[in-house]
């Protein structure tokens, strides 16, 4: 399975169902950065995606999005796929 890196806030209800989803897709680990207590972490994850708002998420080297293009993605059948790396 591919890994899955998710920058987060600690009070994010989006950030929250997005680690559900995942879970419930058989991931066992996802690399949380925390943007509210690292800022620089912020402007990595701005520069690196052109968004400002969490969460966004990162399934091995392909950036899914926030917790909306998840749900879309599962909902096309694309997350199992993306995460087993087909």
């Amino acid at each position: 399975m591919q890994a899955v890196k998710m920058y987060t806030t600690a009070v994010c209800p989006y950030c929250v169902q997005a680690k559900r989803i995942l879970l419930s897709k058989g991931v066992d680990h996802i690399e949380e950065i925390r943007v509210d207590s690292q800022p620089q972490e912020r402007v990595k994850m701005m520069e690196m995606t052109g968004r400002r708002t969490v969460p966004q998420i990162f399934i091995g080297q392909t950036h899914v999005g926030g917790c909306d293009d998840l749900m879309a993605l599962d909902s096309q059948g694309g997350l199992l796929a993306l995460l087993n790396g087909d």
